[in-house]
């Protein structure tokens, strides 16, 4: 565990972290990790203010809404409604994604003497404008208060991404174990591996696209096995396959193709799923950081956004992680990438696209595997929670530490 220090005695640093639930539960899911990592491994006194208990729950069944404070996994949980309480801000105060801060609790923070780190956590990009931005400070209008910009990402002038200290080894011993395989195989009920399986999670936003995919995997000539979480894609997935709807524990053959429904996966065991399959399809942040993290061939859905947007920070991501790749494979990977990402307006020959892109991407399933695992490798150097803390000492904001 790392230990705070000053020099005269240890100190406990504190951190408050501000989270507003929205419908896919993204952010809350970042803000769980980055408070769990603190607290864990840090030492750090973490309350977690969150303005939805009932939907965060999906993530951490224990949690309960209806009482002002409860503990779980070393974290303090607070309800943050419009009644916020009188409190003591604590030395690090992260607003995350924007989501502005009770006026009562920010007049607190300038009224102390010793002013918090302030830091807006944002969005996850890979564009080229992020490392400028990082750590910019930001004067409030009003008050003697100063904000930091704090952006993660994927190279070293950024803030890193989140990745606990033993996540890589407990991977690496995962996969090098096939009785742990076998027995996690069991535990879902998925039958021992056909010869040239292939074996797919897909979690996904509503996607035009995945009935094309789903049709090119029941056709082929390679046996599929696709565990789909319980979550937005699957009402499109109970419509390829001709039921009026799908719950978890259902399985459902067609062709080559094998379904079975999971039911929505706590964080704490999403991670094995992305190390046990062959390739993980993911959608938002959260998931589409660990999918990197596991080490598998990776298909990201990035965050629909109405004016388009959203596809340029997906080729910013594509530029950087195809720049190791052959040619060949770079085209196929982002061809695909594309196709998975097309919007409603394209034609019913686009969203079909996916399925043929499929094949052609996974050709490549050799060098893709190992350049999955290369690329978590290279990634693993830059932590955001250690860069956050660093930056808070290098602020003055709380005092030196070690590792």
């Amino acid at each position: 565990m790392t230990k705070f220090f000053s020099m005269k005695s240890p100190v406990i640093i504190s951190c408050d972290i501000f989270c507003a639930v929205v419908d896919n539960y993204g952010d809350i899911g970042v803000c769980w990790r980055l408070a769990k990592q603190l607290a864990h491994e840090h030492g750090v006194a973490v309350r977690l203010w969150v303005d939805d208990l009932a939907s965060f729950r999906k993530l951490c069944p224990q949690v309960d809404a209806d009482i002002p404070s409860q503990h779980w996994r070393g974290v303090e949980i607070r309800p943050w409604n419009a009644a916020f309480p009188e409190v003591e801000p604590a030395q690090i105060v992260i607003e995350a994604f924007a989501c502005d801060l009770p006026e009562r609790y920010v007049a607190a923070m300038a009224a102390q003497a010793h002013k918090p780190l302030w830091l807006n956590l944002e969005y996850l990009s890979a564009e080229d404008w992020v490392a400028g931005c990082h750590v910019l400070p930001s004067p409030h209008p009003r008050l003697p208060l100063l904000k930091y910009f704090f952006f993660p990402g994927f190279t070293r002038d950024t803030g890193g991404l989140l990745l606990e200290r033993d996540l890589l080894a407990r991977r690496d011993a995962f996969l090098a174990d096939p009785a742990a395989q076998e027995k996690y195989w069991q535990a879902l009920a998925v039958p021992a591996r056909q010869p040239g399986e292939v074996r797919v999670s897909l979690f996904s936003y509503e996607n035009p696209a995945i009935p094309g995919l789903l049709a090119n995997w029941a056709a082929g000539a390679q046996p599929v096995t696709c565990l789909v979480p319980e979550g937005r894609a699957l009402p499109q997935v109970a419509e390829f396959l001709g039921r009026p709807q799908l719950v978890a524990g259902d399985v459902v053959l067609q062709g080559r193709l094998r379904v079975q429904v999971l039911p929505f996966v706590e964080q704490e065991y999403y991670d094995e799923l992305l190390w046990a399959c062959d390739c993980n399809f993911v959608r938002g942040e959260d998931s589409f950081v660990r999918a990197q993290w596991a080490g598998k061939p990776f298909v990201w859905h990035i965050y629909p956004q109405h004016d388009g947007v959203h596809m340029k920070k997906l080729h910013a991501f594509l530029d950087i992680y195809c720049a190791g790749l052959a040619q060949a494979c770079a085209q196929d990977v982002c061809a695909l990438w594309d196709a998975w990402n097309i919007d409603d307006a394209a034609s019913q020959a686009d969203f079909a696209s996916s399925g043929q892109a499929w094949n052609h991407f996974w050709m490549h399933q050799s060098m893709l595997r190992q350049h999955s695992s290369d690329w978590s490798r290279h990634l693993s150097g830059n932590n955001l929670a250690l860069n956050l803390l660093d930056f808070s000492r290098r602020v003055g904001k709380i005092a030196a530490f070690e590792i």
